[in-house]
């Protein structure tokens, strides 16, 4: 299916003014790959497993078929007009072709402080409109600078995946469907199972923040006097379900209308009845609250309560986390105008389905299916206030590296021993490039998590502590410049022809063990939000978020209520615990 239908004007402007000239994503070395594999086994496998695997893993390196694999990923990634050679995989393998729910398992959600200037919900959306608005325009006017790791452009291509773009439930892979920016100057307001579009320039004019308000609260009064079948709730089901009842819509004549006024329209605001108090609570509502009143397909969904508390909710297929993260911080330090009155005669328009039996009754099994998968997702949120990155860096360490060892500790003492570990670490330095996997747990690692198990000396606590983090700096590293370990190997299980022969590494037990990620990590630093996450990745694992404040450390675990007994409160507890011990480990 085709992924966009948007004018290639707007691939110009400031953003994209690095596009040509970045390099892209390496092919790295077969030998050098299958070292860093097997130094990643060797501390998270019986030594017996170990010696086994890394005869396999050598084996492969030294093969025939692994050189003819290797050479035919080097001609893939040289073929002339083709941006990645990842990217096509990545997209429908851990995306596109993924059928879970996109909720809980695939979206993630940033939420917000509160504004102080807000006391009502009505407030609060009127505030994100017009700043993500204004962020919008300075993305369709060219304006928008790129965005730079120190000297270094990234990738502007996800950016186009903003707005304006929605996924698209199909067998049996979704798409995603893009629409120019002037097609549709609307955005999607949702509010008590109802749907309705507000034009963002009327009379001529973009809407103020007042105007913004007051329709708001028109919305909210018709919406709440009304009740309509709650037809969101569909996106939140199985994709090929999804599939299957987006065609029953269209099998009903305005449906087709309604549909495309929701997935081109510019962005969501999901108006919430919900008043969240913890950060917990917090994080529930603006990840998926209860599935009904939202639209989980589109990549910007703004959630506003009652209470007026915020964030956005994120599908994450064609776009990682760091373009939202830019997204949510310009909208919470936007300056806003000074009220002025608002106009009269401003409108919006219900956007009503047509929701005959077959659609109610496939409305009712998805909302209970959401209902069953929710009620598992046990989260808890940690808000450390003893430091941050300021005070980490005081004892000369990365900030990153050092919350991961705490992380490693904190696990380990929970449940006696370290597992496979994923932290996302961003690519796009390359041309389409969006991430690649650090493989957290090293030998390095492990021995600190072992010495500080068995109590051994202060002196060589705080020796292995640097050399394991000096050890994740280096994976870190290397996983920014395309050299880690899973998307190499990745790319050459993709090249395994039909009717030839697997590799031994392939089948061997260890490749599947070392990538099913225990602990699924990943960091952002923004000094604007309450919590941020995602669901785990493994029902035997949990997902951490964590977000480096300059003075405190926040961090989102998430896990699944299963036969497996995880407790995403009691991980919480060896992690504030772990993160006193390692300061006062390296303080003293």
């Amino acid at each position: 299916m085709p992924t966009s239908t948007r004018n290639q004007e707007h691939e110009h402007g400031r953003l994209f003014d690095f596009q040509a000239t970045l390099p892209k994503l390496p092919v790295p070395d077969l030998p050098s790959t299958v070292q860093k594999y097997i130094e990643s086994l060797e501390a998270v496998l019986p030594r017996d497993k170990f010696l086994e695997s890394k005869q396999v893993a050598e084996e492969f390196a030294k093969s025939t078929q692994g050189q003819e694999l290797q050479q035919r990923l080097v001609e893939r990634a040289a073929e002339p007009g083709r941006a990645n050679w990842l990217e096509e995989w990545w997209n429908d393998l851990s995306y596109m072709g993924y059928r879970d729910p996109v909720i809980p398992y695939v979206s993630y959600h940033y939420s917000y402080n509160d504004d102080p200037e807000c006391s009502t919900a009505s407030q609060r959306a009127a505030h994100v409109a017009v700043a993500a608005l204004a962020f919008r325009a300075q993305l369709v006017d060219g304006s928008l600078a790129p965005e730079m790791q120190k000297t270094s452009p990234l990738c502007s291509h996800s950016y186009k995946y903003m707005f304006n773009a929605c996924r698209i439930p199909h067998k049996p892979s979704d798409f995603c469907r893009t629409v120019d920016y002037a097609a549709n100057e609307t955005i999607t307001v949702i509010r008590s199972n109802q749907f309705f579009s507000v034009p963002i320039t009327q009379l001529g004019m973009p809407l103020s923040t007042a105007e913004f308000v007051e329709i708001f609260e028109r919305i909210i009064e018709l919406a709440d006097s009304q009740t309509a079948v709650p037809v969101g709730v569909l996106t939140a089901d199985n994709r090929d379900a999804w599939a299957d009842n987006r065609q029953l819509l269209l099998n009903v004549a305005g449906n087709a209308q309604v549909l495309d006024a929701i997935e081109s329209s510019a962005f969501v605001i999901a108006l919430d009845k919900a008043q969240p108090v913890t950060r917990e609570e917090l994080s529930h509502a603006v990840w998926h609250g209860d599935g009904r009143s939202r639209w989980f397909d589109k990549p910007v969904q703004f959630i506003v309560t009652d209470n007026a508390r915020a964030g956005i909710c994120g599908e994450h297929s064609m776009m990682d986390g760091t373009p939202t993260l830019r997204l949510s911080d310009f909208v919470i330090g936007y300056e806003h105008e000074c009220p002025q009155p608002a106009r009269t005669d401003l409108g919006f328009s219900r956007l009503e389905f047509q929701t005959p039996p077959k659609v109610v009754a496939a409305v009712k099994r998805a909302g209970e299916f959401f209902d069953t998968g929710i009620a598992k997702q046990h989260i808890s949120v940690l808000n450390y206030n003893a430091y941050g990155k300021e005070l980490i860096k005081t004892l000369k360490c990365s900030p990153d590296a050092f919350v991961q060892m705490v992380i490693q500790l904190a696990y380990s003492r929970l449940h006696g021993c370290v597992r496979p570990t994923y932290e996302s670490s961003m690519t796009r330095k390359f041309l389409h490039g969006r991430t690649e996997t650090c493989r957290s747990v090293s030998n390095e690692s492990a021995a600190w998590c072992r010495a500080m198990a068995a109590n051994a000396s202060r002196a060589e606590c705080v020796e292995l502590f640097r050399k394991a983090a000096a050890k994740h700096t280096q994976l870190t590293r290397e996983a920014i410049e395309g050299r880690g370990v899973d998307r190499h190997l990745l790319g050459l299980r993709m090249l395994v022809q039909p009717g030839e022969e697997k590799p031994d590494i392939f089948e061997d037990p260890a490749y599947a063990y070392s990538s099913h990620w225990y602990l699924s990590t990943s960091q952002i630093s923004s000094e604007g939000f309450a919590s941020y996450g995602w669901s785990e990745v493994s029902p035997k694992g949990y997902g951490i978020a964590y977000n480096i404040k300059r003075d405190s450390l926040m961090m989102h675990i998430a896990c699944m209520r299963n036969e497996f007994g995880l407790n995403s409160d009691h991980l919480a507890y060896y992690l504030e615990q772990a993160a006193n011990d390692v300061r006062k480990l390296l303080a003293q």
